[in-house]
């Protein structure tokens, strides 16, 4: 989906309408300044969505850089660990 491009200047006059779309099309707005891209806006329900994205995305990161690492355990050896903490 590619985002609706809107010049500042534009925003600053119909921001309450330009929210409304957003919210009913959830298409983000590419603002632009002087014709150069300057900032994005988007609807908070995707904001979120794309948060939830980045974290999930950093904690497999995290995963496969401790794989890389040899920080690693087996699953028996996670069981036994987890049973004795929990038990």
């Amino acid at each position: 989906m590619l985002p609706a491009l809107k010049p500042v200047t534009e925003i600053k006059r119909h921001a309450t309408e330009i929210i409304d779309q957003l919210r009913a099309d959830r298409v983000p707005v590419l603002i632009t300044e002087h014709g150069k891209e300057a900032a994005v806006l988007l609807d908070v329900a995707t904001y979120k969505g794309m948060l939830q994205r980045m974290a999930l995305l950093e904690v497999i990161a995290k995963g496969e850089q401790a794989f890389t690492e040899g920080r690693i355990s087996s699953h028996a050896a996670v069981k036994t660990r987890m049973t004795k903490r929990w038990a």
